[in-house]
């Protein structure tokens, strides 16, 4: 168990669950069956992850780079794997892939060099953690495989479609969810 100081200083390196990730939970839950082998790359506290698992019975592995992000998830009994985005995975292994990715268009002049920067900047479109992840995901997924990716307002939803579309990827908003400075989507991806 870790003791208070040690929890603090975890909260300051690894993203905690906010709005966005209570969303992306909720409309995986409803669509995840028992029985899938589920991903959630950047799994952050293995919220959402844990969300899941509880709430479908699917098995759910996190990855996240952040080493700290991943002994927070496996405190929540998430098997985490640390990696960059799908670089540890074998091809055609899983039914659903999460992903709240981070979304916020940075100046590259204002980032910080830490855990929660990585976290949160998506360079300066908001898309520079999304296309690469788009461009590999197809690579892990099982036949009838699917996505569940978190877009914001911020980062271009018409233009995560259409990279999602060069992929060879049919997409469907599930859910979307304003805020006073943004509108969160969950896009569910398919082939």
């Amino acid at each position: 168990m870790t003791d208070l100081a040690e929890r603090r200083d975890m909260e300051t390196k690894v993203y905690q669950p906010a709005e966005d990730s209570n969303l992306l939970a909720e409309v995986a839950a409803e669509d995840v069956r028992e029985g899938d082998l589920v991903l959630e790359v950047g799994t952050g506290s293995g919220y959402v992850a844990e969300f899941v698992a509880d709430g479908t019975g699917a098995r759910v592995l996190g990855s996240d780079v952040n080493p700290h992000a991943c002994k927070r998830a496996r405190e929540r009994g998430i098997e985490p794997v640390r990696g960059n985005l799908l670089s540890p995975f074998r091809d055609g292994v899983f039914d659903a892939v999460l992903f709240n990715p981070p979304y916020l268009p940075t100046d590259p002049d204002e980032e910080r060099d830490d855990w929660m920067e990585r976290a949160l900047s998506g360079g300066e479109s908001g898309r520079a953690v999304i296309d690469p992840f788009l461009d590999s995901v197809g690579r892990v997924l099982a036949p009838g495989g699917r996505v569940y990716l978190l877009v914001s307002s911020l980062s271009g939803v018409e233009e995560v479609v259409e990279r999602a579309s060069e992929n060879g990827f049919s997409t469907v908003a599930l859910r979307d969810e304003s805020f006073p400075f943004e509108t969160l989507s969950i896009l569910k991806l398919v082939r």
